[in-house]
This record gives C-alpha cells, structure tokens and sequence, in this order.
C-alpha cells in the first residue's frame, strides 16, 4: 500500500525557514516524480515545485522560485521541501504527491495519484 507522510509543518514568523518532510513507503522516489503543492482557505491547490524523474531537474512555482527547495534521499525514501524567507502570503496547509506522468503535466495536481495527508504550515507578520 503506498503511502506519504508529511511532517515538518508549524508556526513560523516571516523570513523564517522551515523544512517539511515526506516519507514514502510502498513506492521507490526513484520510479516517481514527487511534487509539493499547496493550498490556503478558499484557494484553489497551487503547485510549489517537485523533481521530475525522468531528469531529475527542479521545477517551481513562481511565488517560491529562489526560496523553496525540493529534494530527495533515496536511502531514506524521503522527499524535502525547504523553505527560506517565508511570508504569510506561504501560508496553507502543504502537501507530496508522487506520479509518474510525463513533464508537460508536473505542475497539474489532478495528474498525481499519490496524495500525503498536508501539513499545516502558518506563517505570521
């Protein structure tokens, strides 16, 4: 059975960083795409970036280019998101998600299968 567990999420002031992690299990991350989104009250779910497996290159959603980081640890079948200089506009509730669509896709959330349970990250001013 293929799981995501997301952890990492908290109370942060703006400028600080945050770490969220996912750890996997019943799927390898070097068969899978593994994306981060996000989704604030009454928004609609934003893509935040992922590594696509068929390169391992990085993409990012504008509002978190140059600030978030994604990354991955096979031995630990864990993916990252880093997260520096946030602001209260980055507050939602984050989530993994692992696909293995192609790359024109990899910013459309309804192409992923794989859903973790989100982790509530707030950041305040």
């Amino acid at each position: 059975q293929v799981q995501l567990v997301e952890s990492g999420g908290g109370l942060v002031t703006a400028g600080d960083s945050l770490r969220l992690s996912c750890v996997a299990s019943g799927l390898s991350l070097r068969q899978y795409t593994m994306g981060w989104f996000r989704q604030a009250p009454g928004q609609e779910r934003e893509f935040v970036g992922a590594i696509y497996k068929g390169n391992n290159h990085e993409y990012y959603g504008d509002s978190v280019k140059g600030r978030f980081t994604v990354s991955r640890d096979f031995a630990k079948n864990t993916a990252y998101l880093q997260m520096n200089s946030l602001k209260p506009a980055d507050t939602a509730v984050y989530y993994c998600a692992a696909t293995t669509i192609v790359l024109s896709s990899i910013r459309d959330s309804g192409r992923y299968p794989c859903w973790g349970q989100g982790t509530q990250v707030t950041v305040s001013s």
